[in-house]
């Protein structure tokens, strides 16, 4: 598949800027490790829960929808053709984790009849979060075209992400899908799902611990930040942990109110939650978030 150059138009233009405390307020505020001293523990549950699954169930693992650096996905087919498509991208600040220790998200959703594909991405400071971005965009692209080989309907292709991946989320709602690839739909992602997703980037420019990893510059928060661009055709569901910090509220806050009610009709936060074990809704056939996935895929 033939896409354009990395910082090509396959967003619109966008303008938010946010007024700064200081860099140790932002520190503070965006730092979820720090926050959550028991961290370790939940995600060291991930790795082993999801190792049992990628042992335990049939899967095609390390499929490569590029050539460059970690440009590989891993596919958990569908019991029945047909079945809506969930693509799940993990969170890390675009700079940590891999795939392989989020496929404990998968079993709730091949019991509902998805199948589920769960992307890696090549990893900040080696990359910028533009390249990582357009990496999202070919890995949906080849989802698009392969989903069927796995029992997937390419027509019904949900994305949800988790924290960075939140935010690359909301970036590929927001696609302009021709000018990527020749022969995509332009309506190829229309339904997402942001768990403590980022939407204004401004503020990662003012932490000491992210930016000389992240190394974002005015111009770059401009490109980045879906706050700013026009409300997508399609639908996006904005949640956060109750127990994040404000700025991670605020940041659910302010993209629905850039885009509006109709683009974001789910704008919330779970109690008890943290930036961590928010994620353990998803998993949940329980969950809230998992029901929100559902009706996504229009399995609920």
């Amino acid at each position: 598949m033939r896409v354009r150059p990395v910082g090509t138009a396959a967003w619109p233009n966008n303008a938010v800027m946010t007024q700064a405390p200081d860099t140790a307020w932002y520190d503070a505020q965006y730092n979820n490790r720090a926050r959550v001293p028991d961290h370790p523990a939940v995600l060291a549950r991930w790795a082993a829960e999801s190792a049992r699954v990628r042992a335990a169930r049939p899967q095609h693992l390390d499929l490569p929808y590029g050539t460059g650096p970690n440009e590989t996905l891993d596919v958990y087919p569908a019991a029945a053709p047909g079945a809506p498509v969930l693509v799940f991208i993990h969170g890390g600040w675009w700079r940590a984790l891999d795939k392989a220790d989020h496929a404990f998200i998968v079993p709730a959703f091949s019991a509902a009849g998805a199948m589920v594909v769960v992307p890696n991405y090549a990893l900040c400071p080696a990359v910028s979060i533009e390249h990582i971005a357009l990496q999202m965009a070919v890995a949906l692209a080849w989802t698009w075209r392969h989903a069927a080989r796995f029992g997937g309907d390419p027509g019904r292709i949900v994305v949800a992400g988790h924290s960075a991946g939140g935010h690359l989320a909301a970036m590929l709602l927001c696609c302009r899908w021709p000018r990527v690839a020749a022969g995509l739909p332009s309506g190829l992602c229309s339904r997402a799902l942001a768990i403590s997703g980022v939407f204004d980037l401004e503020p990662l420019r003012r932490t000491s611990f992210l930016q000389p990893d992240l190394r974002l510059t005015p111009a770059s928060v401009r490109r980045l930040s879906p706050a700013g661009f026009p409300p997508p055709e399609g639908v996006l569901h904005a949640v956060d942990g109750g127990d994040e910090s404000e700025e991670f509220h605020r940041q659910r806050a302010l993209i629905r109110a850039r885009w509006g009610a109709r683009a974001v009709p789910v704008c919330e936060s779970l109690p008890e939650a943290n930036h961590f074990t928010v994620l353990d809704s998803l998993a949940s056939p329980a969950g809230r978030l998992h029901a929100l996935a559902l009706g996504l895929l229009r399995l609920g």
